[in-house]
């Protein structure tokens, strides 16, 4: 799994960019089967944009997009929203089809004791 992070119109921190890197590999603890996680932080004056794109089995991508004043806070917003979007992701593919229970299927009685 590759965590690939892009800055535009600006730089960060080599200490954010291993804490952006730490926390987007944790999102493998949701969903094993991330081949891809891109964080792109674009700087436009005081604001800062975040996006985070989730690359699920090779065709699936999930989008998440936050802006604030801090890069720091901002890609913790966006983590939060992502981790959000990978669980429904989740929920929505797993098969929730219980088998009954033995207690709930039905017996049969061949001879009724009298």
């Amino acid at each position: 799994m590759q965590v690939a992070i892009t800055c535009r119109h600006g730089s960060i921190r080599p200490e954010l960019r291993e804490h952006i890197t730490q926390k987007a590999e944790k999102l493998l603890r949701y969903l094993n089967t991330v081949s891809e996680i891109d964080v792109t932080l674009e700087f436009e004056g005081p604001r800062v944009d975040v996006e985070m794109l989730v690359e699920i089995d090779g065709f699936h991508t999930i989008v998440a997009h936050v802006e604030g004043e801090d890069a720091s806070a901002t890609f913790d917003k966006c983590l939060h929203k992502m981790e959000h979007q990978v669980h429904k992701y989740k929920e929505k593919h797993r098969d929730h089809k219980h088998q009954p229970s033995i207690k709930d299927m039905p017996t049969k009685m061949d001879d009724p004791i009298t």
